[in-house]
């Protein structure tokens, strides 16, 4: 009955520390007759284990039970404590008391190492779940309380610390991660608490020789000698307690720090780093020198990002305490330049503390970082991570606007170009300006908003700065000057109401505090207050200036509108209208405009009173405009009298100011349509009309139809609007297929790209989300439609820089206009490649499109790589047939230029043989889904090389019959079963004289029957483990030879590898071979088919175990690079299309992880392969489910 009791009283005791302590006692009486059986061995160290594992009861009251049981029997609580520390190691190992007395500590180790399971995964420093979630909080307070609760006497019976020290130092250098690991957190948590210990110690005797000189001093007759003994005795007694102290934080600091804070775990570093911070900070007499300091500094190199944001944390509460400055100069100058270049860390965790750390030093003294120094920080505020931009901020305003004048008591406040704000807000413009990089200032405002948002919402002193006169000795703003202040001050006020970062700065949205809600609104409602009287004034000034009008005409976008009512502010409400309607007729400016187009459409909104009054004002504006524009054009188009260039100015001015309104306003009600199309047909009849007329007569049309098409989705679907909008839409589309062949580029350009935006709205996708009533506004181009687009792209994308000499006014030279060219061409790609993306022209068009990867790769390679991934996500063996399709016209096209009798080592065939290759890549890793696609390439590329005879008789190759040699650059991505049915397949095309061909012109057959042949039999290769045989071998001599298995493949391969056979050798999707010209000449086909998708998302993944479990058999900090190109290619070929980036100019660098063991079948991580990506994503995605008001499209 005895161990039934001892499990209800451990029960118990499990509940609270006072339970507990009784089970201590009584084991503490019965451990004479228990003598290391299973009581002893499992019962006490599990209940010290499981107390603070559940953390219900007081750390206190655990210790102190502890330390009673310690003063009762001291070596079986101290054995409790040790098989504590065993434990938390996740080991299963107990240390029995007999273990404990007959041997060393070193024996113990080596038992308990025996004994651990490291499979097991349980580790509960590490474990997840809500049990173990505070455990290490609740382990390293043990501890604390531990030497707190043993501090006036127990420490110091040479026999507790002696004993765990000795232990924790031997676990420490275990081979079991775990054990190291638990170790030295063990042994830095006391080191921290002897820390405290040894400065409570040292305050003590500074208080007791405080006393006794004190008493000294005193007079003969009032001196109490006494006394004095009794405080030398204890000034003696403090000092023997502080040596004994410093000798066992010696002992853990040699025996434990110094190998531990260069272990291979980048945990176990961290974990040193930190404390030894904490002791620097706590006990800075004694920690505070070079001599522990020095392993901070040399941290700071390491390899991990964790352990380098340690040493920098550490290093903040140092540099926090300005008394601590003149200890840290020689570490300072000895490694700023280290924390410097740290605010670049590839790790922005890192280089946030980074910036944080040189702020704290900033702020002790100014004479430590140089201007170039500075000046490397300074620039962070740009920083696309908008906590390094923050952290920047942070430090550009300590180092430039901390200082301010002070403003005398009593005095009144200074306000407007007088306030204290006046001489910080110019050095912000200066700032902005020295930087150049102009088109920044809403990140610059971002980085500053944090650390100085009442500097930069002092909106009253920026008004004043621009409008007051300077007074007598100061130096007015400049014009460059005045237009920085101008685009700084929207983008704050854009911040303060929007309260959000810049586009490419933000983290998502988030939710709002409720105080920051109502800084919101007390912001717009100062700004609206104040900008509503100030802004009328502002634009009158600069009314002529372009760049200050159009950022000022952004105000009214964040103004809180019901002001201008409950404030009396109408009469400025009109003169800001007034300045507007000024504004639009000086400016023909598109960006002045469209600015004016904006504000007018913030201000008529009809949740306010003030719509009425803008809304007239605005229909005031736009029919005095429309009819000039009739007026105007009646004169222009007049036959018989040539327009000069006044009425073709006075024209294209009325036109550009009707098009920016339309672009924000429905001006259906005015009937532009007709005027419109009258301009254009007369321009395509007489073909003297000027570009920019034409340019934005297009523009106005399309906006005329996309309004039209909203009203349309919006209203009852009238049949008499539907039949309106299809036939308007059907002439634009033809009048902009008319214009593709204009002499012009610019209107061929205008008219490609408003056409391939029409052609996308109105195509069958429009109808999807419940809207089949627009059915009959689909439009679908015909042939002749698509092959003038494809025509368009090929001429006038795919040229040479230096062929591009049109609409650049021969400024080829300027480096700029080279990049505007280049930009102005990927978007007309960017634009036709959405239209195979969604199937509105045929997917096979991308044959013209993909052949051309390799020539222009830096060019437009990411556009034509995400147009392939699109098109396979879509149809995976249209792809395939398109891909395949550019090859065979690379082909051809190559056999026209050298002849039949070509060369297979020429550069022309060697590049249609590397384009296959980079092609191959693109299917992925996993073969089962791409398996149908990868077949039916094969079948188009054997029946296009047998297709064609040798013109010089039997006996001799088929004409195309190099072609497989390209071909042989996707057997690789063949299944083992689909080589051998792919294998039958050709030697139907095969001849009985061709199998025994050995001559040169024969080893494309040849080469090509081998790749198939390769790994044919070969039972063990594994389906979508991604590893070539080459990389494999390399592996192996690091590891254990594994082989991978693929249950699910085989099973799924296999089943279909008979049918195949059955179907006498066909392909698993046997579909018509298209026809070899190019896409852009031949007639319509319908290449699309149904795939057999078979899916299978099983990988093999194999990883090393990085645990803290597994034993360290090498150093992990070196095992992270391969650098061999035969290995990268390995990985290369197996890389899926999504996260594969193929550069011709930036080497790829792989990050291989050589420890491998193989656990389970997993997908590969996501991090497996490090590849920066830098796609069109956003300029290829584009919704066209749903037709919106088409408000400023352009």
């Amino acid at each position: 009955d005895e161990p039934l009791a001892d499990i209800e009283a451990c029960s118990r005791g499990c509940n609270g520390g006072k339970k507990w302590k009784k089970v201590t006692g009584e084991k503490g009486k019965g451990a004479g007759r228990m003598n290391g059986h299973y009581q002893e061995n499992g019962m006490e160290n599990l209940m010290l284990f499981e107390v603070v594992k559940m953390g219900k009861s007081a750390m206190q009251s655990v210790v102190d039970d502890w330390i009673e049981a310690y003063k009762t029997d001291r070596d079986m609580a101290l054995l409790d404590l040790i098989n504590f520390f065993i434990q938390c190691s996740g080991c299963k190992g107990v240390v029995s008391g007999e273990m404990f007395r007959n041997m060393q500590n070193s024996e113990i180790i080596r038992r308990m190492t025996e004994e651990f399971d490291e499979d097991s995964g349980d580790y509960p420093l590490t474990m997840a779940g809500p049990l173990w979630k505070k455990f290490k909080g609740s382990f390293c307070e043990f501890i604390a309380v531990l030497v707190r609760q043993c501090q006036y006497s127990i420490i110091y019976d040479e026999y507790l610390m002696d004993t765990v020290i000795s232990l924790l130092t031997g676990l420490s250098d275990s081979q079991v991660r775990a054990f190291r690991h638990t170790s030295t957190l063990a042994a830095m948590k006391l080191m921290t608490a002897l820390v405290n210990v040894a400065l409570n110690l040292s305050i003590n005797m500074d208080n007791t020789q405080r006393q006794y000189e004190t008493e000294r001093n005193k007079m003969v007759a009032k001196r109490a000698n006494d006394r004095l003994e009794l405080l030398l005795q204890k000034r003696k007694e403090l000092q023997e307690n502080q040596d004994e102290i410093e000798n066992m934080m010696n002992a853990i600091f040699k025996g434990v720090f110094v190998h531990r804070y260069r272990d291979a775990i980048a945990e176990i570093r961290a974990i040193t780093i930190e404390e030894i911070g904490m002791w620097m900070k706590l006990y800075s007499d004694a920690f505070l020198n070079d001599s522990y300091l020095k392993y901070v500094g040399w941290t700071m190199h390491d390899k991990q990002g964790e352990v380098r944001l340690k040493c920098l944390t550490a290093l903040q509460g140092l540099y926090y305490n300005r008394e601590l400055n003149t200890r840290l100069e020689l570490f300072t100058s000895r490694f700023k330049d280290r924390i410097v270049s740290m605010t670049l860390d590839k790790e922005y965790d890192v280089a946030v503390q980074a910036i944080k750390l040189l702020t704290l030093v900033l702020h002790s003294t100014d004479e430590v970082l140089s201007p170039e120094d500075c000046e490397s920080v300074y620039h962070l505020v740009y920083s696309a991570h908008r906590p390094v931009a923050i952290a920047a901020g942070e430090f550009l305003f300590k180092k430039l606007f901390s200082t301010r004048e002070p403003e005398e008591e009593g005095a009144p406040k200074r306000r407007g170009r007088q306030s204290p704000n006046a001489n910080l807000i110019k050095t912000t413009v200066f700032f902005f300006l020295e930087s150049e990089l102009h088109e920044h200032a809403a990140y610059l405002v971002d980085s500053l908003w944090e650390s100085g948002a009442d500097l930069l919402k002092d909106w009253e002193c920026m008004t004043s700065l621009l409008l007051d006169d300077p007074v007598p000795g100061e130096e007015a703003l400049t014009d460059r000057q005045e237009t920085a202040l101008i685009e700084i001050m929207l983008c704050t006020v854009r911040q303060a109401a929007e309260c959000h970062p810049p586009i490419g700065r933000g983290t998502g949205k988030r939710v709002m505090t409720a105080k920051e809600k109502k800084t919101q609104l007390d912001d717009r409602t100062r700004m609206t207050e104040l900008f509503a009287v100030t802004l009328p004034p502002l634009l009158a000034k600069y009314s002529i200036d372009s760049e200050k009008v159009t950022n000022l005409l952004q105000l009214p976008q964040f103004f809180d509108l019901d002001i201008y009512t409950t404030g009396r502010l109408e009469k400025h409400l009109e003169a800001l209208l007034r300045q507007i309607r000024e504004i639009v007729e000086k400016h023909t400016d598109t960006e002045v405009l469209e600015a004016c187009s904006k504000t007018y459409h913030a201000l008529c909104n009809e949740e306010f009173t003030i719509f009425n009054r803008v809304d007239i004002a605005r229909s005031q504006l736009v029919d005095e405009l429309v009819d000039k524009f009739n007026r105007l054009l009646e004169d222009f188009l007049q036959e018989g009298e040539e327009p000069d260039d006044d009425d073709a100015y006075q024209v294209l001015s009325t036109l550009k100011r009707i098009t920016a309104f339309h672009n924000a306003h429905d001006l259906s009600q005015w009937d532009l349509f007709s005027s419109n199309f009258k301009l254009l047909n007369t321009g395509i009849e007489n073909g003297d009309m000027p570009e920019q007329i034409v340019v934005h007569a297009l523009q106005c049309t399309h906006y005329v139809v996309l309004w039209y098409l909203a009203k349309v989705s919006e209203g009852s679907h009238r049949k008499e609007d539907m039949v309106s909008l299809r036939k308007q839409m059907r002439m634009f589309c033809l009048m902009c297929q008319r214009y593709l062949t204009n002499v012009n580029t610019t209107v061929k350009e205008q008219a490609f790209t408003i056409l391939c935006d029409v052609l996308l709205v109105f195509s069958h996708q429009m109808v999807s989300g419940g809207r089949e009533q627009l059915e009959p506004l689909v439009y679908s181009p015909d042939d002749s439609l698509q092959t003038e687009l494809l025509s368009f792209i090929l001429h006038h994308v795919f040229i040479d820089q230096d062929d591009d000499n049109c609409s650049t006014d021969g400024q080829q030279d300027d480096e700029a206009a080279k990049i505007e060219a280049l930009h102005k061409r990927r978007n007309l790609l960017a634009a036709y490649c959405k239209l195979i993306i969604y199937n509105v022209v045929e997917m096979n068009t991308g044959a013209d499109i993909f052949k051309q990867y390799m020539r222009y790769y830096n060019d437009y390679g990411d556009i034509i790589k995400e147009t392939m991934s699109k098109t396979r996500q879509i149809d995976k063996i249209q792809c395939a047939k398109t891909l395949i399709l550019s090859l065979q016209q690379l082909f051809h096209e190559m056999m026209s230029e050298l002849g039949t009798g070509f060369d297979r080592s020429s550069s022309a065939f060697c590049g249609i043989k590397e384009l296959a290759r980079r092609f191959s890549l693109t299917f992925g890793l996993d073969q089962v889904k791409t398996r149908d696609a990868i077949a039916m390439l094969h079948k188009d590329g054997i029946e296009f090389a047998f297709k064609e005879p040798s013109p010089q008789g039997e006996g001799n190759p088929p004409l195309h019959l190099a072609f497989l040699d390209i071909l042989s650059e996707f057997s690789s991505k063949l299944m083992r079963q689909d080589k051998r049915t792919v294998h039958m397949y050709l030697e139907r095309f095969m001849t009985f004289q061709m199998a025994l061909q050995r001559d040169d012109c024969w080893l494309p057959l040849i080469s090509y029957r081998n790749s198939l042949q390769a790994g044919g039999d070969d039972d063990t290769m594994s389906v979508v483990s991604g590893y070539s045989s080459r990389g494999s071998s390399v592996r192996s001599k690091k590891t254990k030879a594994a082989t991978p298995t693929t249950a699910v493949a085989e099973s799924s391969s296999s089943s279909t590898d008979m049918s195949w056979q059955h179907q006498s050798m066909q392909t698993p999707v046997m579909m018509p071979s298209p026809h070899l010209t190019s896409t852009m000449m031949r007639g319509p086909g319908d290449m699309r088919g149904d795939a057999k998708r078979g899916r299978d998302d099983s990988y093999i993944g194999v990883r090393r175990g990085t645990g803290l479990m597994e034993e360290d058999e090498e150093p992990i900090v070196e095992d992270v690079m391969m650098s061999s190109e035969g290995r990268m290619e390995d990985l290369n070929e197996g890389m899926d299309f999504d996260t594969m980036d193929i550069d011709l100019v930036r080497p790829l660098t792989f990050y291989y992880i050589y420890g491998f063991r193989l656990k389970k079948k997993q997908p590969f991580p996501e991090n497996y392969v490090g590849i920066h990506k830098d796609l069109c994503q956003e300029t290829l995605n584009i919704n066209t489910c749903q037709v919106l008001v088409p408000c400023f499209m352009s």
